[in-house]
């Protein structure tokens, strides 16, 4: 229920009641068509007698805001379609609203969300995955399994995460990324969002400074910049971050995605690698290395993380399951320095006590099976060949008139449309989109500010993710997306 309640509800009579409803209306709480309760259900939740809910739904009726029909629940009416307050009706501004420090940062600043439409021929949005990866059966068999043990216990648990979970994961970790760790440095995370956010509270305070790969994931920028910590954007080139830019910066943690650049792809090599652990030892910082997809690779040999590198007690490593079984499960995982799992565990306790029980039980169930590699290995498969179905759709529709990056592993690619300047950028989305094809830009993942180099690119880029599509998804997409890029070249032209 959405009215008001307790004793003041005692108290209300049919003009509060209308007014408590109209607001509702009006701001959306109840949308078009929405049903509102039986007037015997709201008289019993509100204490009062029906005969005064109902005087409240006939003003609300004779206004036009609801309709009423006899034996059917009254329901908000379809010619409700202005959504500003009625005359009379005033709410106070944001503006007026005193927030902290950290809620006014992320006020001025805050991450970007848009809903992605639900009718596109192809939508290219990174960080989705296609349904018919996900293994049900496997995912079902080991949820049943954890609800059917006996006693099933339904209280807190420890907030670094279940000790089985983690106990499967320091093994995982030991096979396919060589990660060597005790137990007890694994803190079992809400996704690799909260482990950097959890980073970022525990690492940084207000005025410290944090390396940024420049374009990099802004995210984990936001999550950092919300404690009051100023990024120093760092260029990357092919091979990742250009670490002897290092040098000369002083700063308290470096975020970087070393195994795989997001977003331009690039592999840091072991020379860069030493010296980014070196810099780090310079300054007494921390790296937070986000390992994020580092199960799909393609045409290059894994390579060991900076976790399993000599000199590595100052990196944080963060994994997540998003992008091998689903994000809708949010599990991820921290590796801290020795002697730090403590102090992550109370921040993760305060934060919401700890991540849920039956979807950690059951990931231990499948990696303790093997049922998670072999899973791995299948998605691996298909996605190569959603890869190279991308691959040849730009290459077939665009010829030498686009450049690729970050192939070589991951679940997606950065295109550049070098007959395109930056500013048809705007334009090629908005048409492309006309069509029924979702595609992002690069250009916002670049720090404007980054002095030097240009900061941003000066043709227009796309970071097309493949993941989510089938091979005839990115023909049709690609197709379609040639034709915007056609008809944006010819406007130009004009």
């Amino acid at each position: 229920m959405n009215t008001v309640s307790g004793k003041r509800a005692a108290r209300m009579g049919a003009r509060q009641i209308y007014e408590t409803l109209r607001d509702q209306i009006v701001e959306q709480v109840y949308g078009v068509d929405g049903l509102l309760p039986s007037s015997r259900a709201l008289a019993g939740e509100l204490g009062v007698s029906r005969t005064t809910v109902t005087v409240a739904y006939e003003q609300l009726a004779a206004e036009g805001f609801i309709e009423t029909r006899h034996g059917a629940r009254p329901r908000v009416a379809r010619t409700v379609v202005e959504r500003g307050r009625p005359r009379g009706v005033s709410k106070p501004s944001a503006r007026n609203r005193r927030l902290s420090n950290f809620g006014e940062r992320l006020r001025r600043n805050p991450p970007r969300w848009t809903e992605p439409p639900g009718d596109l021929v192809a939508n290219f949005r990174y960080g989705d995955l296609s349904p018919s990866d996900f293994p049900v059966l496997a995912w079902k068999k080991a949820v049943v399994a954890t609800l059917s043990r006996r006693p099933v216990r339904l209280a807190y648990d420890d907030p670094c995460g279940s000790l089985r979970l983690r106990t499967a994961l320091q093994g995982y970790l030991w096979r396919s990324r060589s990660v060597r760790c005790d137990v007890d440095q694994i803190v079992v995370v809400n996704g690799s969002q909260q482990g950097l956010d959890i980073c970022a509270r525990m690492l940084l305070d207000a005025g410290d400074r944090f390396v940024m790969e420049d374009p990099g994931y802004l995210m984990a920028k936001h999550a950092f910049s919300a404690t009051g910590a100023v990024a120093v954007p760092v260029a990357v080139d092919r091979d990742g971050l250009e670490t002897e830019q290092l040098a000369t910066i002083e700063a308290r943690l470096a975020y970087v995605t070393p195994s795989h650049q997001y977003p331009l792809g690039g592999v840091l090599p072991i020379g860069r690698r030493h010296q980014l652990l070196a810099w780090a030892r310079r300054f007494d910082a921390y790296v937070i290395e986000d390992d994020y997809d580092s199960e799909y690779r393609y045409d290059t040999k894994p390579v060991p993380p900076l976790h399993a590198l000599e000199g590595s007690g100052n990196v944080v490593y963060l994994g997540t399951i998003s992008k091998t079984l689903s994000p809708t499960l949010r599990i991820g995982y921290l590796v801290v320095p020795p002697g730090m799992q403590s102090a992550f565990g109370a921040a993760k306790q305060i934060m919401d006590r700890h991540s849920p029980q039956v979807g950690q039980e059951a990931l231990a169930t499948i990696l303790e099976s093997g049922a998670y590699e072999r899973h791995v290995r299948r998605v691996r498969r298909r996605n190569a060949e959603r890869r190279q179905a991308l691959l040849d759709a730009l290459r077939r529709r665009f010829g030498g008139k686009v450049r690729i990056d970050g192939a070589d592993a991951g679940l997606h690619v950065v295109v550049w449309f070098d007959d395109l300047p930056q500013g048809c950028e705007e334009a090629l989305i908005r048409l492309a989109r006309s069509k029924g094809v979702g595609v992002y830009p690069v250009s916002v993942l670049f720090d404007r500010r980054r002095q030097g180099r240009r900061p941003r690119p000066e043709v227009v880029g796309l970071v097309m993710g493949f993941a989510a599509l089938e091979a005839g998804q990115i023909e049709r997409g690609c197709k379609l997306l040639a034709q915007a890029v056609d008809e944006v070249g010819h406007r130009r032209i004009r």
